[in-house]
Order: structure tokens, then C-alpha cells, then sequence
């Protein structure tokens, strides 16, 4: 994995829309511009300290498509999806490691390391190369080298 560098694209869409999430008290988490199957698709991933919800998307989803339409940065037809982060998002920037330093996070390898392709547990620590989180099952924290890992997202326990 990687730490994303946004495409064309995702850097002009994200430079439109993040004015109007800020007037409208949004962060924009992600952009992402790709195709799967014979569709392009264009979303815009929200977040707010108190939740996302279907309102909340909604209330984007007008002013971010009229935004794009007025600049036509985008060549081709496209599905626009304006949409929660989720809980278990997927970190892919530096700040979204910085934001989650402290939490739990799953973090999965490409191939088995040591045996094993997955860990859960506190990111203790990141930079552009590797991160390094101390699993619950274990005393030692372990370092995984990011070119190693398919992702590496939050991690949510939900009881019931």
C-alpha cells in the first residue's frame, strides 16, 4: 500500500467541494475517481465529528454536483456519489494516520508475514514508510512496512 496521491481529477474535484463542506461544517475524508465495469464513478467521501448520515449526503450531493458541472473537469459521463466515510475507513493520507493515532486499526499484508496476513490493534506510530500498532494478543508492538500491506482502515468493535 501506498499513501494515496490524488489523480488529476480527484485534486480538482477535492479542490472544488472542499469549500462547500467547510460551509456546511463537512471534512472531506477521501476523492476518488474510478472505473468498475462500464461505469466511472466520482465519490466524495464526508465526515463530521457527530456522524455522517443520509441528510448529511444529501445536503451535499446538490451543491458538489452542481460545482462539478460548472467547472467540466471531467471529460467522460460518471456516476457522482457523495457518501460517508464509514467507520472502518480506509486510511490512505498522512493526516488520516495522524487523526488515528491512539485508535485501533486492522491492517492487513499482501502476503503472510511471519505467518500471519492480519493484525488488529492501537497505531502507535506511522510515517511515510512503515506504521507500527500494538496488537492486544501480543507485549510487543510490531512495525509493518506499508508496501507490505493491501490496507490498513480503522477498527470498530460493535457489542450487543
Amino acid at each position: 500500500m501506498k499513501m494515496k496521491k490524488f489523480g488529476g481529477t480527484e485534486k480538482v474535484v477535492y479542490d472544488l467541494v472542499k469549500p462547500i463542506a467547510d460551509e456546511q461544517g463537512y471534512s472531506i475524508w477521501d476523492v476518488s475517481f474510478e472505473k468498475e465495469g462500464a461505469y466511472w464513478y466520482l465519490r466524495v467521501f464526508i465526515d463530521h465529528p457527530d456522524g455522517i448520515d443520509i441528510e448529511d449526503c444529501e445536503k451535499m450531493t446538490r451543491p458538489v454536483n452542481a460545482a462539478v458541472d460548472a467547472a467540466d473537469p471531467i471529460a467522460q459521463a460518471y456516476v457522482l456519489e457523495v457518501g460517508s466515510a464509514g467507520l472502518e475507513r480506509e486510511l490512505n493520507q498522512p493526516w488520516h494516520f495522524e487523526e488515528t493515532l491512539g485508535m485501533e486499526v486492522r491492517a492487513r499484508a499482501i502476503r503472510p508475514i511471519e505467518g500471519e496476513k492480519e493484525w488488529i490493534g492501537v497505531l502507535t506510530a506511522y510515517d511515510t514508510e512503515q506504521i507500527t500498532i500494538q496488537p492486544e494478543d501480543r507485549e510487543a508492538p510490531i512495525t509493518l512496512a506499508l508496501r507490505d500491506l493491501s490496507y490498513v482502515r480503522r477498527y470498530v468493535t460493535v457489542e450487543f
